[in-house]
């Protein structure tokens, strides 16, 4: 009885191995960048910002190696920046919920070739609530190391397609 339970178990691992392989899902690694983006410089309007420490990880994890000289392609990443807009009010006048919009440029510049200006923002709700003021300061700060992260993602995964 146990021989067939675990031949039955094995059955539906291979099932399951098969229909995700046969759909096309690929477990996601670090992003593969063409050979000329082997080596890059990286600089930026504000190297101690967040976003460049990370922009930085996420290209070591992509196994670029990082040259401050040389005829290199060169990755600029501009300052970032973050508004937000309310969206909502509670009854007595004071906010309930802003938009936060986290706008990232950059610009790769390949010897020989026009410099690639790029740009694209991301969006959050965030729900703010007066009565719990640090609590909310904490969540949002979160929020926003989680953004940059995702916009350093982003930002490694479009060096791939250009």
């Amino acid at each position: 009885m146990a021989a067939l339970q675990a031949l039955k178990n094995g059955l539906a691992l291979a099932l399951v191995c098969l229909l995700l392989t046969s759909c096309g899902f690929h477990l996601k690694k670090a992003s593969n960048l063409p050979d000329d983006l082997k080596v890059i410089t990286l600089v930026g309007d504000d190297e101690k910002s967040a976003l460049f420490e990370l922009v930085e990880k996420e290209l070591i994890a992509s196994k670029v190696e990082l040259n401050q000289v040389g005829k290199h392609p060169e990755l600029k990443i501009h300052k970032d920046r973050l508004e937000r807009q309310i969206l909502s009010l509670f009854d007595n006048g004071q906010v309930a919920e802003y938009e936060l919009a986290y706008s990232v440029s950059y610009t790769l510049k390949r010897p020989g070739q026009k410099a690639i200006n790029q740009s694209f923002e991301l969006y959050r709700n965030y729900q703010d609530d007066p009565d719990n003021a640090l609590a909310k300061a904490k969540e949002l700060d979160l929020l926003l190391s989680e953004i940059r992260k995702q916009a350093s993602r982003r930002i490694v995964r479009e060096l791939s397609q250009l």
